[in-house]
C-alpha cells in the first residue's frame, strides 16, 4: 500500500518506521524537511503531494491549527482515499475534518493513540478510533499494524474525548510528582533511591516506574531529551480544560496543572522534557 505521514516528530518518525518495516511504500512530509529527510524515506515537497502520491495518508500534527493548515492542502486530492488522523485534539476539530474529507470523496477515521515512541516503532500503539463502521472496517487492517489494541468508541470525535481522558490523569501527575517530592526533599536522599522507592509502591503508574531513571537525573540537574515537551502537554491540558468546559463540567485540579505548566513555559522550560516539571518543581524554581 502507498502510505503517507503527514507529521515527523518522534511519533510520527516511529509510525513511519514500522510500516516501512512492514513492506509498505512510504512517503513522508513535515512542515521541517530535515526531519523528513531523516527518515530515508521518500519526502513530499507539500502535504497535497503527499495525498496525491499515497492510497491512505495518517498525519499526527502538533496542534489544531497545524491539523487544519495540512488538510487545507491536501483538500483536492482526497477523492477515494483514507485519512486517519492521530493528532491529539479537541472532538470537534476531528468533526469539522471529517466534514470536509467527505465533502471532498474521502474516507476519514480518527485515531489518536496510547503510547511513547518505543511502542509506535513495535506496532504497540493503543488506538481510539472515531468514526462510521464502515470506515473504520476498512482502516482497522492498518490500525492493527500500528496497534496492539484497537478500541472502535463511537462516531468522530469519541477517539479524541477518550485520548483527552487519558492523557489528563498522566499529564497531571507530573506536577503531583513535584509536590510529592517537596515532602521528602530535606531527607537528602539520592534521587536514584528516592525514585526507585516511589516507583515501587501503588501510587506509580506505570509512567513512573518506566521513567524513574530519567526523573531522577532531572533531580540531580540533568537535562533529558525531549521525549514529550513540557510546552506539549501544556497544549493538551488547555484543551482539557476547554473541552470539559464544553460538556459542562468544570476542573479544578487540571487547571491548577496547567497554571503549573504556563509557569514553567514563562520560565523558559518549554521546549525541555516532561520530567523537568518535577524536577523544577522541588528544587524552587517554579514558585514564582
Amino acid at each position: 500500500m502507498k502510505i503517507g505521514i503527514a507529521g515527523i516528530g518522534k511519533m510520527g518518525a516511529g509510525i513511519a518506521g514500522r510500516l516501512a518495516s512492514l513492506g509498505h511504500e512510504m512517503m513522508v512530509w513535515n512542515r521541517t524537511p530535515d526531519k523528513a529527510r531523516a527518515t530515508g524515506l521518500k519526502v513530499a515537497a507539500t502535504p497535497a503531494d503527499l495525498a496525491a502520491g499515497s492510497d491512505s495518508v495518517i498525519s499526527i500534527l502538533a496542534d489544531a491549527p497545524a491539523v487544519d493548515a495540512v488538510y487545507a492542502q491536501m483538500l483536492p486530492a482526497m477523492s477515494g482515499k483514507l485519512f486517519i488522523e492521530m493528532s491529539t485534539v479537541r472532538p470537534e476539530v476531528s468533526r469539522k475534518l471529517s466534514s470536509k474529507v467527505k465533502g471532498a470523496g474521502g474516507v476519514f477515521v480518527e485515531c489518536p493513540v496510547g503510547g511513547t515512541v518505543g511502542p509506535a516503532k513495535e506496532g504497540k500503539l493503543f488506538g481510539f478510533v472515531g468514526g462510521e463502521p464502515a470506515d473504520v472496517a476498512r482502516a482497522r487492517p492498518l490500525l492493527g499494524e500500528m496497534c496492539r489494541r484497537v478500541e472502535h468508541l463511537g462516531p468522530v470525535g469519541a477517539g479524541a474525548s477518550m485520548k483527552l481522558a487519558i492523557n489528563l490523569p498522566l499529564i497531571v501527575y507530573w506536577q503531583a510528582l513535584g509536590e510529592a517530592l517537596s515532602l521528602v526533599r530535606h531527607l537528602n536522599l539520592d534521587p536514584a533511591r528516592t525514585m526507585d522507592i516511589l516507583a515501587d509502591t501503588s501510587g506509580a503508574p506505570s509512567m513512573l516506574k518506566n521513567r524513574a531513571g530519567a526523573i531522577a537525573a532531572a533531580l540531580g540537574g540533568k537535562d533529558n531529551p525531549a521525549s514529550v515537551t513540557i510546552d506539549t502537554l501544556k497544549k493538551d491540558l488547555a484543551e482539557m480544560v476547554a473541552e470539559a468546559r464544553a460538556c459542562g463540567y468544570d476542573t479544578f485540579v487540571t487547571q491548577a496543572a496547567l497554571q503549573s505548566f504556563e509557569r514553567a513555559s514563562r520560565a523558559g522550560l518549554g521546549a525541555k522534557d516532561c520530567t523537568a516539571i518535577p524536577a523544577s518543581w522541588v528544587l524552587q524554581k517554579l514558585r514564582t
